[in-house]
């Protein structure tokens, strides 16, 4: 919640860091903000990687990354590294390594970048419970230090770049049992690393945050800048929502998480993860940056915005309940949906207040719309404040500065007319979905001359995204990789069409065990690939059903839905 904030933070700057390459890719500074996706072909298969590596490049991809999960991926990496050259396509390629430092080590002879993941790159994952004492939380890190520092010599001599990759759902136990599955655990697992490389003199690196909640994702974004600007720290962040999902779900989920901390001045890469083919992905990450392309580095001391305790946990925005066209909204009310007249009838969720008639002081700056709303209360009538204009992004900082001065009066977040429907997602969604997430709105609506009945649905899938109401199912889907192992497409949309009208239940689809189990520990029901052509189901964080033939665990997951109480269509 943003009343706290100082004039400083209305005003977008970017984070100001230093400029690592990736080969001849220069990421952060005043560089441009890099797009850049992840192969899922087998990595092994050499030419269906290079294939399919050459037409990312081709749509605008500036970095591709491939998984390697044992030492055939990654000397493979060293013939698509070649195949690619030969076919004129000079890109730099990152390495994707999870719980093998040897793999490693061999990948860094191949590729410009490796991505690691700290929770799993020196530690095994049991989700044990342990009182760690200083002294065995110090030898921990000692043993973690003896694991990581030989990448380390290696990369800095021969001058390759590193992502320190965390994961919400893949933190190690001694972070777990610290400092919990939070944002702040999140956080400090990136700084173990990046403390142990500034020890070897190696700054090479770029951190990434991801969750796949939106919320947990900024939070941890914002509190990792805040930790790195206290420890002298200016390293770059790729940015991205993890599992964001596939088709609008996906773009919408993705689109509130990034274009929030873009909106920040947080960011110098990104990758949108759709579970979909990856080409698709960089006309989405295009679309996101460009907006904010071009806009130059803070100098100096970074401003106070992103400092402050409050901004780094989700409350709602203190506001006057009041009670309009017989709709309560403001106060603890859920946040409001406004639409144009519906004329379908048992539309289901429906709008809740019809635009015309409603008690606005609307204005193109907060100063004037908190100047109208006072004179309608002073007059003895209610009013919602407002802002209009159409560029989103100077809108998002127009609407939080109204937040700080809008006393108690209830807000209302419009999303300006877009110059195309998937404009009109994107930006609604950076829009709508990052003043949600950080508390502001009592009532939302989408100005897009959209069909009404196309126009409702919109609305709620990004309040849907940006976890304020809840209308249909919830499904969490990783993009795939290399290291799925089952049809992860064609799956999520079938369960979608199965399971969609399943209000509040939340579904993770997962290609593989490597982040799975804990990705999807806040979802209800779970489905990993656990084994070639081999599903484990799960029910909350239990494991209920283990090495399902992937031909029956369609069936088998809606037969464990219907067991546990939940209406499945026949």
């Amino acid at each position: 919640m943003l009343s706290s904030y100082g004039p400083e933070f209305f005003g977008y700057r970017r984070r100001s860091t230093r400029v690592v390459m990736a080969g001849r890719l220069a990421i952060g500074g005043d560089n441009p903000l890099r797009v850049q996706s992840m192969t899922t072909t087998d990595t092994g298969d050499v030419e269906a990687s290079i294939a399919q590596a050459a037409r990312l490049a081709q749509a605008g991809c500036e970095l591709v990354r491939l998984t390697a999960p044992n030492l055939s991926a990654a000397r493979a990496l060293e013939r698509i590294k070649a195949g690619l050259l030969k076919r004129g396509v000079d890109i730099p390629l990152a390495a994707d390594i999870h719980f093998s430092p040897e793999v490693a080590m061999t990948a860094a002879d191949f590729v410009e970048k490796i991505r690691i993941n700290p929770g799993n790159f020196a530690d095994t994952k049991t989700f044990a419970h342990k009182e760690y004492s200083v002294a065995e939380y110090a030898r921990e890190l000692v043993r973690v230090e003896e694991r990581f520092m030989p990448l380390v010599d290696k990369l800095k001599r021969l001058k390759r770049a590193l992502r320190i990759g965390v994961n919400h759902g893949s933190l190690s136990d001694r972070i777990l049992n610290r400092f919990g599955d939070t944002p702040q655990g999140m956080v400090e697992s990136a700084l173990e690393f990046a403390r142990l490389c500034v020890k070897a003199d190696f700054h090479s690196l770029v951190f990434s945050m991801k969750a796949s909640n939106v919320k947990v994702t900024i939070a941890a974004y914002r509190l990792l800048a805040s930790a790195m600007a206290a420890e002298g720290m200016d390293y770059p962040f790729h940015l991205g929502v993890t599992e964001a999902g596939e088709g609008e779900d996906g773009r919408i989920k993705s689109a509130i998480g990034i274009g929030s901390l873009l909106a920040d001045g947080l960011g110098d890469t990104l990758r949108v993860s759709l579970t979909e083919e990856p080409e698709a992905e960089i006309p989405v990450c295009a679309a996101l940056a460009k907006p904010f392309q071009g806009r130059k580095a803070h100098k100096g001391p970074q401003p106070g915005r992103a400092y402050c305790e409050d901004y780094f946990s989700y409350s709602r925005r203190p506001s006057r309940r009041i009670v309009v066209q017989g709709m309560a909204l403001g106060g603890s009310e859920p946040i409001r949906v406004v639409t144009p007249p519906v004329p379908e009838k048992g539309l289901e969720p429906g709008p809740e207040l019809i635009r015309a008639d409603l008690p606005l002081a609307e204005a193109e700056t907060a100063e004037e719309a908190v100047k109208q709303g006072q004179v309608l209360r002073q007059s003895g009538k209610e009013a919602i404040l407002a802002l209009r204009g159409r560029d989103f992004s100077a809108l998002l900082k127009e609407y939080r500065l109204l937040a700080s001065l809008a006393e108690d009066f209830p807000i209302l977040v419009r999303a300006p007319r877009a110059i195309d429907a998937e404009r009109q997602v994107l930006d609604s969604s950076v829009l709508i979905g990052s003043l949600v997430c950080d508390g502001i709105g009592d009532a939302v609506e989408i100005d897009s001359g959209l069909a009404p009945r196309r126009e409702l649905e919109l609305i709620y899938n990004i309040l849907q995204g940006a976890g304020a109401r809840r209308v249909k199912a919830e499904f969490i889907s990783c993009p795939g990789c290399g290291r799925t192992i089952y049809d992860l497409q064609n799956t999520v949309l079938r369960l979608k069409r199965e399971l969609g009208h399943l209000k509040g239940v939340k579904i993770a689809v997962m290609g593989c065990i490597v982040n799975g189990p804990g990705e999807m520990a806040d979802a209800d029901f779970g489905y990993v690939g656990g084994a070639p052509g081999k599903i484990n189901l799960y029910a909350g964080k239990t494991c209920v059903r283990k090495g399902v033939p992937a031909e029956q665990a369609v069936e088998a997951l809606l037969e464990l839905i219907r067991e546990r109480g939940f209406g499945v269509r026949p």
